[in-house]
């Protein structure tokens, strides 16, 4: 044997031994980054993380105000590993520990047992990962969540996968004699892959999932507040529309009494798409600076469609081509947004082009998959970051760069997404997608809730006039009340035989304003989510076997119970406590599962016991700032009821600076069984000035 022969030997042996020596466990050591969270760093940083693409920043003092909580999880129970170029987690499960979250999923609510690799990508059906906003964040009913901030390909075996060296192993049992086997034996951890030599790991403590969901949301900078026009009822018009076509639509729904605050735009607004120009097409909107001031003289919105990848005929695409990546999508270039030369280029167009003229918000297409679709793997950017990281946070990238624009001039934006992902809470795009599913669409509603994003179940044709109702009656309880016609033109009253309900139940969402405010406010200042999924209300009987995918709580006091075309009765299960019919105000149920046939005009709604909800008379269009209308406070029940109600401008972010209200309302029965109420100011708070006469109606029978 020659000399390097030998001393090649040596340095194998030596490789093999750091090898095994960093493959080895090694227990977490977690570090308190806020009230209720901890972090822990493994490895190197990678170029990019979610929580950097998202770009919030923790609220602190919101979290401080949770209250402080200890470190949920068993000391020295938690562990990683580095090898083979990857980082492996393993985290403990109890027994009969419940798991929420790991991304927008369509099929269950529960996650345990369940293996995803967490991918962004349009939903194909299958609960897999592959999703708008795989969101790595599990949330257990033992009130923590983890979140691990990588911008990879992510697998997490959800309680899969029984190791050898447990400390709590399942039970053996004989399948030929014991009926108790089961082919996937419990296991005591969750474990997870994670591609590349580092991470961080986040913890969020709480007494309840809840919780754990809000300090996540903080931790992100708080859930987004929409303007207030962002919450009445919007339309997306067919595809190669007009600027006559959409003057035509926005008198027609005038005409019927519907209500409409902002008109969507597809491709056709733009001189050329798929790739984009993001200049207007001058044949169909020859002023799109006078059209646009009509319109918001009409009180109505214009909100743009584009995916931004930018056609070879724009002026920008010569600029922009060394500051994009190495493959194109329908042959128009993917901008690296992280860098902030390719940042301004966009900027500087789409002020010009859109934003200066009143243009208020957009939709973002077709920044998911499919993989045939997008660039592949194998691209590079110039930043640096690979094509999986980019695959990760380019919605992100898009969702914040565009926010920006308009936080610059004080001005609030909502519109639509493709893709999002973890530390996008604070922006402010509603997810959606091309897959049709009634029923799936209310449980991804459900599992938003877990995971900080927004998702609207859109309303688009219809097989028949109950399935149209049934869906409109949904949307309009979602976070953005949304009929998608851009490529068959259906409209509200497309179906005369269920028009009257259809118009009732829009009407029912713009009086529900006030309460959809307030209940978005909670989302910015607690990090409570809007939409919320049945395990993590208050009173919800905990470690349910059944996975309750098809209702849901809006707000502190609503409870949605969705019918689906076909069925003629369904079963609610009921919190703890006495719940009422939101509208004749009867005693529904005292908890537990009640079964109900609501018949076709309304879809069921129910109010706890000591609920308020504030209403406005029906409008066509959301009160603009400074406007004044009387405000109607029912409360529900026997019980002493209390409320704060939040009001700002409904415009601008000066809400950021201390300028909201929080009325107090309150009511409760005096000694003689005869109601009192009350509404009240917070002393050194401004009156806002919205509501000009405040009316109260008691509901019990």
């Amino acid at each position: 044997m020659n000399e390097w022969s030998h001393i090649s030997r040596i340095v194998a042996v030596l490789l093999i031994l750091t090898q095994r020596i960093q493959a080895q466990p090694i227990p977490l050591q977690w570090q308190r980054v806020a009230a209720g969270v901890w972090k822990v760093k493994i490895g190197e940083p990678q170029l990019i993380d979610l929580l950097e693409a998202g770009g919030g920043h923790p609220r602190m003092e919101a979290l401080e105000k949770l209250g402080d909580r200890e470190f949920p999880l068993p000391a020295g129970s938690c562990y990683a590993e580095n090898r083979h170029g990857n980082i492996y987690l393993r985290l403990p499960l109890r027994q009969e520990e419940q798991l929420f979250g790991l991304g927008l999923n369509f099929k269950t609510v529960q996650q345990r047992g369940n293996v995803h690799v967490l991918h962004v990508d349009h939903y194909g059906g299958t609960d897999n990962g592959r999703t708008h906003a795989p969101v790595p964040l599990y949330v257990s009913d033992r009130g923590y969540g983890v979140l691990v901030n990588s911008a990879r390909y992510i697998t997490v075996y959800a309680g899969t996968g029984v190791r050898k060296d447990s400390d709590h192993p399942p039970p053996v049992y004989d399948r030929n004699t014991d009926p108790r086997w089961e082919s996937q034996p419990a296991s005591d951890a969750v474990e997870i892959l994670v591609p590349g030599d580092g991470t961080e790991v986040y913890v969020f403590a709480g007494n309840s999932a809840m919780e754990a969901v809000q300090r996540y949301n903080l931790f992100c900078g708080g859930g987004v507040l929409p303007p207030k026009w962002g919450l009445g009822f919007t339309e997306r018009m067919p595809t190669l529309s007009t600027g006559d076509e959409v003057r035509r639509e926005a008198d027609t729904f005038a005409l019927k009494g519907f209500p409409l605050d902002f008109i969507g735009l597809e491709p056709g607004w733009q001189s050329k798409s798929y790739p984009c120009t993001f200049e207007w097409d001058h044949n169909r909107f020859p002023d799109p600076a006078a059209f646009t001031r009509e319109m918001l003289d009409r009180g109505i919105r214009l909100n743009l469609w584009l995916n931004p990848y930018l056609s070879p005929a724009s002026p920008l695409y010569e600029k922009m081509k060394p500051l994009s990546g190495s493959h194109t999508v329908w042959n128009g270039l993917v901008p690296d947004m992280t860098l902030p030369e390719a940042a301004k280029l966009y900027r500087d167009l789409f002020e010009r082009e859109h934003i200066n003229i009143g243009i208020s918000g957009y939709k973002i297409d077709e920044i998911d998959g499919y993989d045939n679709w997008l660039w592949p793997d194998v691209a590079t950017f110039p930043s640096g970051i690979s094509g999986e990281q980019m695959r990760q946070v380019f919605g992100l990238e898009c969702q914040r760069l565009t926010n920006s624009w308009f936080r610059e001039r004080n001005q609030r934006t909502y519109g639509l997404a493709r893709a999002s992902n973890a530390g996008g809470v604070s922006l402010p795009y509603v997810l959606y997608d091309d897959y049709y599913d009634h029923r799936d669409f209310i449980t991804a509603l459900c599992n938003s809730s877990f995971i900080g994003v927004l998702w609207t179940p859109e309303v688009r044709g219809s097989g028949a006039a109950e399935e149209w109702l049934r869906r409109m009656q949904s949307v309009c309880f979602s976070p953005m009340a949304m009929l998608n016609a851009w490529s068959d033109g259906t409209k509200p009253w497309s179906y005369p035989e269920v028009d009257k309900q259809v118009n009732e139940v829009a009407l029912l969402r713009m009086q529900l304003l006030p309460y959809l405010y307030t209940t978005f406010a909670q989302y910015y200042f607690e990090g409570k989510p809007p939409v919320r999924a049945m395990n993590l209300v208050d009173g919800f009987p905990t470690g349910m076997k059944e996975d309750v995918k098809d209702q849901f709580m809006l707000g502190d006091n609503l409870l949605v119970a969705p019918m689906f075309a076909g069925d003629k009765k369904r079963k609610v299960v009921l919190p703890r406590g006495k719940w009422y019919d939101f509208y004749s105000g009867r005693l529904a149920g005292d908890g537990g599962v009640i079964e109900i046939e609501p018949g076709l005009d309304r879809i069921p709604l129910y109010v706890r016991d000591g609920g308020i909800i504030p209403m406005i008379p029906p409008v066509l269009h959301t009160p603009r700032k400074g406007e004044r209308l009387p405000l109607e406070v029912r409360c529900y029940g026997e019980a002493p009821a209390s409320y704060a109600l939040y009001d700002d401008d409904g415009e601008t972010f000066d809400y950021e600076k201390g300028d909201f209200s929080w009325y107090q309302l309150s009511a409760g029965k005096d000694k003689q069984g005869k109601w009192t109420d009350k509404v009240s100011l917070p002393k050194g708070q401004q009156d806002m000035g919205s509501y000009a006469k405040v009316t109260w109606k008691y509901m019990s029978l």
